[in-house]
């Protein structure tokens, strides 16, 4: 299968250059021209999507290279451009930054080579003028395999410093496709982990965004854009299908460890090769109700986990913490994500029927499966103020911000994965949580220490780290068959 959809990478030389503002709005401008256009991020980052939704009225879909493999990247990236006139793929950080110690593994480069698709590099040229021919030529000239089809330049301070930069490009022989001047109106507001996500901002996250594509747009040439995008080489790939997933990685013959069980020498499976999750799911039998938490305090989610339950035999519906004081009726598991407990602390405490409706399903040895902002809600308080009290753990807002990839091994067997499950996932987040692991662990980390963290108990597996469920399918299954049988 080929994909021919036109697609377009937006890089930028460091963080903090406008990718975001550049991308959202070219995606809302495309749009509001009648395309379809389909949303793309490279990394882990959950909050930018959620723009990229709001642009295009379609789910913005993330391309991580470390958490998936390199091998899937173009296969999501076709699955979610299904029927899509062209894409918009926003970077992350500077064109070559990629996973600490990794080369070139989760950049902006290296996603944009395995789709073959040419890189719009956008310069923050508010400090420069002559010296943005040398920055674009390193850029241009690092990795021939990077095709840097035009620059947008942004912040430019009035039309004598446009002709500068102008004239000081024609060198390069990279051609000006846009030129953005300062505008306060496009900016979004951010807190300690980025952006404030769309879902917290509502009517004035759509004027941003509204903003965004009428600079974008009358700044921009939109159709060099197209055309650009639409040099995009064939992408042979087939899409990646949730069903054909699960299919495709069956679980192996081994035994399945009793609940609880630690290995032998549990960190010791990130010495070795990747092991798939035991059990599994046939396809057969009813539908069992996953209810997964929403709302303002509950954004962040890859939209392929609900797809991978779906496909496992699973209803997924929707609630949100803030509002419902009940869980879905007939709900046999929960997935609670990441987001911003912290900042509706007060808010998710005054909610006692839902916090005591969550403690009751956990308590019954339904599954649970809670990432970062849910192993928040999980435990006993959270900065001082009543939480469900599954777990026996509190937490705080801290100083020190944790961040990076990590490669991490389940070492107890789970509702999620069974005890060895190789998984690479991501921290993010200004909190603390004491203590950090619980008698039965979730996750040893490959880190100089070999730590182990967060929480197994009952059918509960909580822990900081965000997984992207694509890349093991197998947990979606396993979470569905405990789901009936718990």
């Amino acid at each position: 299968m080929v994909s021919s959809v036109p697609r377009l990478v937006i890089a930028a030389p460091s963080s903090g250059s406008g990718k975001t503002t550049v991308a959202t709005g070219l995606m809302a401008a495309l749009s509001a021209r009648g395309f379809a256009v389909s949303p793309h991020k490279v990394g882990p980052d959950y909050i930018d999507p959620g723009y990229h939704s709001l642009a295009t009225g379609r789910v913005g879909r993330n391309l991580d290279a470390y958490l998936c493999g390199p091998e899937l990247v173009a296969p999501l990236f076709a699955h979610g451009a299904d029927g899509c006139d062209i894409a918009v793929v926003e970077g992350v950080m500077g064109l070559y930054d990629g996973a600490a110690g990794e080369g070139e593994l989760a950049s902006t480069a290296q996603v944009a080579k395995l789709l073959r698709a040419p890189v719009v590099l956008v310069v923050d040229a508010s400090s420069q003028s002559r010296s943005v021919a040398a920055l674009v030529h390193g850029f241009v000239s690092w990795d021939p395999e990077v095709r840097v089809g035009g620059v947008i330049l942004n912040k430019v301070a009035s039309d004598r410093h446009e002709g500068l930069l102008r004239e000081a490009l024609e060198s390069v022989g990279v051609p000006v496709l846009g030129v953005l001047r300062r505008a306060a109106q496009v900016e979004t507001p951010s807190r300690h982990l980025g952006l404030v996500p769309v879902a917290e901002r509502g009517s004035v996250a759509v004027e941003a965004v509204s903003a965004m594509a009428a600079q974008v747009a009358a700044g921009c040439d939109l159709s060099a854009l197209v055309a650009l995008a639409r040099s995009a080489g064939a992408l042979p790939c087939a899409a990646w299908d949730a069903g054909e997933a699960l299919v495709s990685s069956p679980p192996p013959p081994l035994p399945v460890p009793s609940p609880g069980a630690l290995p032998p020498n549990p960190l010791s499976a990130l010495d070795g090769p990747r092991p798939q999750t035991p059990d599994g799911l046939d396809g057969a039998g009813r539908a069992v109700r996953v209810a997964v938490a929403g709302g303002s305090a509950f954004t962040f989610s890859y939209a392929e986990h609900a797809e991978l339950l779906t496909a496992a035999g699973a209803e997924v519906v929707g609630f949100d913490p803030l509002r419902d004081e009940e869980l879905p009726e007939g709900t046999a598991g929960l997935v609670i994500g990441g987001g911003f407990p912290e900042v509706y602390a007060s808010e998710l405490s005054a909610n006692e029927s839902l916090r005591k409706a969550v403690a009751e399903l956990a308590l019954s040895g339904a599954p649970v499966a809670a990432e970062c902002a849910g192993l928040l809600y999980l435990s006993r308080e959270l900065d001082g103020l009543p939480m469900c009290g599954v777990l026996d753990a509190s937490a705080r807002m801290s100083e020190r911000l944790t961040l990076g990839y990590r490669d991490a091994v389940a070492v107890s067997d789970s509702a999620l994965a069974g005890a060895g499950t190789r998984m690479r996932g991501h921290e993010f987040h200004r909190t603390v949580v004491e203590p950090g692991a619980g008698d039965t662990p979730a996750w040893g980390m490959r880190t100089p220490e070999r730590r182990v963290e967060g929480f197994v108990q009952r059918g509960v597996h909580a822990s900081y780290l965000h997984t992207h469920w694509a890349s093991e399918p197998g947990v979606a299954r396993r979470f569905v068959e405990r789901c009936r049988t718990s």
